[in-house]
């Protein structure tokens, strides 16, 4: 047998276990995404895709620094295919990981040849907890995955075209980055990662030819032309929508860098305990954020332990491979610029670095970088002369012991993360609610609330997180909406905890009347409460028996409004701002007067003494 096909053979086995690796972390991974369920933002985007055409006005709108014209299309076509369908973005998230991981280990072929050194960083990226909390996030999904899959993808079309010249594979990489920024801002940094490469690497005959790599840049022109007009178009459609989008606040969004000392915080807090953790194989502990979702939570004892390692690495890799300082430089480059600074023009003030420094969501498109660099740090190049500055020696296996250890550090903080009940607290309750709407008749008043913070949090969302809204994917239900309880609403109803429908109650105050009812005319009758309440918002449920429709005015210190009240026994519902002890109230000009009986206010509860549709909650 021939050398070369001996070395044909061996590069056909390392192929086919990275294959295999792509497969068994595909099972893996499953079983934690098909636990997960829609949340957050994730109900925002597919309502939005409900409530609006295929237009570009709603594919260009820039969502808190976020542009993602493929993820807002996906939701469109979501909304329009069941809704919140669980199958279908399962589905696409395990393809989606499939085509990363095959695209990766397309790259590092590419780069360093068939050798099985190049699954090593393969493994890392298989196994990083890095990329875990962003697959239980459909919205993060949206956005990371699609960038894993382009990056490898432009590169390695990139690479080719250094190779053999043809232009073809210039117009593959621009159609993969192309395809990173229809989903992710962050693929902006696929033509500088490439530009790295091809003078870091790909132009290199020899460690002493610097000025002439750079000057054999200008080799690549038609890659360069049309890499440049294609961020300067993205660029300026992104700016664009930037300073014209209004986000659901209300407000335009308006970028700028925070305070330095906010800046270099957040920098460190990224990188000790987000980045150099989960790249070790931790952070071994979460801090969960409701019962689906968790932030890194490292202990401190491992953080400056992860720090002590990392620099050895970087150390003994700086010392035997041949621009392997380059490689990190490129990773800590593209963190800084990628990771940090975009959270620094968007959200830092609003929640600050003590808490989205352990957000592991920003880093999982980096996980791909990281394992190139690994690969590029300690493997030479497919061909490459002189790849090491000394020779190799005896302790060339020390890495062995250090990547068993990250291999069960992974494995042990997935499982943690896994540990919790992840998407059906939220599946339950739009279950429960879902079940409830099909239960009560047509035209049934629901008071219209939001829903709870766990599912969307009002904070953010605004009218997006009403139950309206989030229950009414993929079509309205036929039932009366009110966003406050004005008038003789006849037996509304409203959500409990677990998505049940119960009787609205008013908690608060209650004036019982003993004498039958109390009459009132055009002059004011004054009750007075059983405690002064502060300023705000109320509602008041007035019970009546009338011998004619009338229409009362109803006043609390200095806040009036008018309601009105039916013929006969019933009650009538008014919403009025204000502050006192008494309640005073007078029918309107020359109408009929009114007979009042019992008086309650306060706030519109749930009845959870009275019975509930369905019985039971929904249980996954």
């Amino acid at each position: 047998m021939t050398a070369q096909g001996t070395r044909l053979r061996g590069g056909d086995v390392v192929l086919a276990a990275g294959i295999v690796m792509v497969a068994v972390q595909l099972v893996w991974k499953y079983e934690l995404v098909r636990r997960t369920f829609f949340r957050q933002d994730d109900f925002h985007y597919i309502i939005r895709g409900q409530e609006s055409g295929f237009t570009w006005d709603y594919l260009m709108w820039v969502d808190v620094g976020h542009l993602l014209p493929g993820g807002f299309g996906i939701s469109w076509a979501m909304a329009r295919l069941g809704g919140y369908n669980e199958v279908l973005a399962h589905t696409m998230t395990i393809a989606l990981q499939a085509g990363a991981g095959l695209a990766l280990l397309r790259l590092l072929r590419l780069l360093f040849g068939a050798r099985p050194a190049i699954l090593v960083p393969l493994g890392f990226y298989l196994l990083t907890p890095m990329t875990i909390p962003s697959l239980s996030w459909w919205a993060a999904v949206l956005e990371t995955l699609p960038l894993q899959l382009a990056l490898p993808m432009a590169l390695s079309s990139h690479l080719l075209y250094v190779r053999d010249g043809r232009v073809r594979h210039v117009v593959a990489a621009c159609a993969w980055t192309l395809f990173g920024l229809l989903f992710f801002v962050k693929a902006a940094f696929i033509p500088i990662l490439m530009l790295v490469l091809t003078a870091g690497w790909l132009t290199r005959a020899s460690a002493h030819e610097a000025t002439a790599a750079w000057k054999r840049l200008w080799r690549y022109w038609r890659a360069w032309l049309p890499y440049t007009a294609l961020l300067a178009a993205y660029s300026w459609i992104f700016f664009t929508g930037l300073y014209n989008s209004v986000q659901i606040n209300n407000a335009t969004q308006t970028p700028g860098l925070p305070d330095p000392a906010v800046a270099g915080e957040f920098f460190w807090m990224l990188g000790s305990r987000g980045l150099i953790p989960s790249a070790l194989g931790g952070p071994w502990q979460w801090r969960p954020i409701g019962d689906d979702y968790a932030m890194a939570a490292p202990p401190d004892a491992l953080i400056w332990a992860g720090l002590a390692i990392t620099a050895a690495v970087v150390a003994v890799s700086v010392r035997w491979r041949r621009r392997a300082w380059l490689a990190w430089l490129t990773l800590l480059g593209y963190f800084l610029l990628a990771d940090v600074v975009p959270v620094l023009l968007g959200r830092i003030e609003l929640l600050g670095p003590g808490i989205l420094g352990y957000e592991l969501r920003y880093l999982a498109a980096t996980a791909t970088v990281v394992a190139i660099v690994l690969g590029l740090a300690f493997i030479p190049l497919d061909g490459e002369a002189q790849p090491w500055l000394r020779p190799r020696t005896r302790l060339r296996w020390a890495w062995a012991p250090l990547a068993a250890a990250v291999t069960a550090g992974s494995v042990w903080s997935v499982a943690a993360y896994a540990d919790r009940p992840l998407g059906r607290t939220v599946r339950d309750y739009v279950g429960t609610a879902t079940l409830a709407l099909t239960r009560v008749p047509r035209g049934t008043a629901v008071l219209d609330t939001y829903v709870p913070p766990g599912v969307a949090a009002a904070a953010f969302f605004h009218d997006y997180a009403l139950h309206s809204k989030v229950l009414g994917v993929p079509h309205p239900w036929p039932v009366t909406w009110l966003r406050e309880l004005s008038g003789p609403v006849p037996n509304p109803l409203t959500f409990d905890a677990q998505g049940r429908l119960r009787p609205v109650a008013i908690q608060g105050l209650r004036l019982p009347q003993r004498r039958g009812c109390v009459p009132v005319g055009p002059s004011e009758v004054r009750f007075r409460l059983p405690g002064r309440l502060p300023g705000g918002v109320y509602t008041a449920q007035i019970s009546y028996l009338n011998s004619a429709s009338t229409t009362l005015s109803v006043r609390l210190g200095l806040g009036v409004t008018e309601v009105r009240a039916g013929k006969d026994l019933g009650r009538t519902f008014a919403r009025i701002a204000g502050e006192g002890g008494e309640l005073s109230i007078r029918t309107k000009g020359n109408g009929p007067p009114a007979c009042l009986g019992e008086i309650r206010i306060g706030h519109p509860t749930p009845d959870d003494t009275a019975p509930a549709i369905p019985p039971q909650p929904v249980d996954s």
